[in-house]
């Protein structure tokens, strides 16, 4: 029986594979608390309303932590199609 260790390459793409995956689980999560929490106080628009500040937060993260995630995944995308120089 024979097995097959994963290079860095290979073993560090699937890491970045699941946390891209796990980032975009976790930004539509929060996006998802946030329009509820926004939806759940709507009639009372104002500053002082806690719950609908919260739910703004939410939605405010989730784009944080989608840009996030697009970043990572283009790095990490442009660094596996690069070729390795010999310096």
């Amino acid at each position: 029986m024979t097995t097959r260790t994963l290079t860095g390459i290979e073993q560090n793409g699937r890491d970045v594979a699941r946390l891209v995956k796990m980032m975009t689980v976790a930004a539509w999560l929060l996006l998802g608390i946030g329009i509820t929490l926004s939806l759940l106080t709507i009639n009372h628009f104002s500053d002082r309303n806690t719950v609908l500040m919260v739910g703004i937060g939410f939605m405010v993260g989730s784009v944080f932590v989608y840009v996030i995630r697009t970043a990572i995944h283009l790095v990490h995308s442009r660094m596996s199609t690069q070729t390795p120089s010999n310096s």
